[in-house]
């Protein structure tokens, strides 16, 4: 058996890349470790701009700070919760909807940031399933007037901001929340100048404050205006009632002709509805519903959104949650509303009508 003889090769030691330390980013920021450790974990009384310098430097570098020595130095685990807990122990999942996935991508940047991690949790009404994890502060989506998962970790003395005004006298540190009653009222108007004159609302049976909010700011505008309502609610978190909810509105002797859907499923819902009933869209019925979808524009027609702003929204209720936790007192309104975009398209402008041209006669 004949061997054979390989040739060493000699290899370069391999190179662990450094992770750059607080000290690295003292150093190329021009700023004490101090003032680097203040920056980063939003303390003390810093000007804006040092902060902001700062923090770039550190994401330019790749820093993040240790989670170990930061339990050890603090007592707290680097963990913030993310959840919706309005409907209850129902299959309810919220990331699967275009908001919720803007929010939570946008609220992980935001606590990545400040060196904390976000942890999605499961809707549930049991404020025990949250014991497993040691958070140190959550944010709750759209509380129901009550809700007594939020009663329960506020009782516990762990911070909780919502996505959302919270109803009644829930106990909430802050919230962040759209105007939806501002957001409605000009939506319909939008609706009626483009030529409504009966606009019907597909709305939720559950009491968070957006939907309540939207459906009375709803009922107020057809007061104003002189307009009978004409609504149909269902479950929101069951896509199914949805469609069927379309349909019924839909199938009203006193149909309308424009339509607000309050949920992300609404406009391909009512979209499929006037198919079956063979109307137009935007000519016998304009539709607008609130969605983060990009996919509404490439609907046929494409379909008038109102976006609540939903990574804005996410970065606000971190950016509190962490100041709350921290114990910093960073200048920021405990309660916070931001503004909502109306974007138009072809399903709420009705075409004018086209002018008949007699085709010329001929001379006799």
């Amino acid at each position: 058996m004949t061997g054979s003889i390989q040739p060493q090769v000699s290899r370069p030691p391999s190179r662990k890349l450094a992770r750059a330390g607080i000290r690295d980013v003292a150093a190329a920021a021009g700023v004490s470790i101090t003032t680097v450790s203040d920056a980063l974990n939003g303390k003390g009384r810093l000007p804006e701009a040092t902060r902001r310098h700062v923090r770039e430097v550190a994401d330019r570098l790749g820093y993040r700070p240790s989670a170990a020595a930061r339990a050890l130095r603090t007592g707290r685990s680097g963990l913030i919760g993310l959840t919706v807990t309005t409907y209850g122990e129902e299959p309810f999942t919220f990331t699967e909807f275009a908001y919720f996935a803007e929010m939570a991508r946008a609220a992980t940047s935001a606590a990545l940031a400040r060196g904390y991690a976000l942890v999605i949790l499961p809707a549930t009404s049991r404020h025990d399933v949250w014991s497993n994890v040691a958070l140190d502060g959550t944010v709750v989506i759209d509380p129901a007037e009550g809700d007594p998962v939020v009663s329960e970790i506020v009782r516990q003395g762990i911070p909780v901001v919502s996505d959302g005004r919270p109803g009644g006298s829930l106990p909430v540190t802050a919230w962040v929340d759209n105007d939806h009653q501002a957001a409605v009222m000009d939506l319909l108007d939008h609706l009626a100048d483009a030529g409504a004159r009966r606009i019907g609302l597909l709305t939720g049976t559950s009491t968070d404050t957006y939907t309540r909010l939207s459906t009375t700011a709803y009922l107020t505008w057809c007061e104003r205006v002189g307009q009978d309502p004409v609504y149909e609610a269902y479950p929101a978190h069951d896509p199914r009632a949805g469609a069927v909810a379309a349909d019924r509105l839909l199938a009203r002797p006193d149909r309308p002709d424009a339509v607000y859907g309050l949920f992300d499923p609404n406009g391909t819902d009512l979209l499929a509805a006037t198919r079956r009933y063979g109307l137009r869209v935007p000519d016998d019925l304009m539709l607008v519903c609130c969605s983060e979808s990009p996919g509404y524009a490439s609907t046929d027609p494409p379909i008038t959104t109102l976006s609540l702003k939903p990574r804005r929204i996410g970065t606000a209720v971190v950016q509190l949650l962490i100041d709350a936790i921290e114990g910093v007192d960073a200048g920021r309104p405990i309660e916070q509303v931001i503004p909502t975009d109306l974007i138009v398209r072809a399903s709420s402008q009705r075409r004018p009508p086209r002018a008949v041209v007699s085709a010329p006669r001929r001379p006799a």
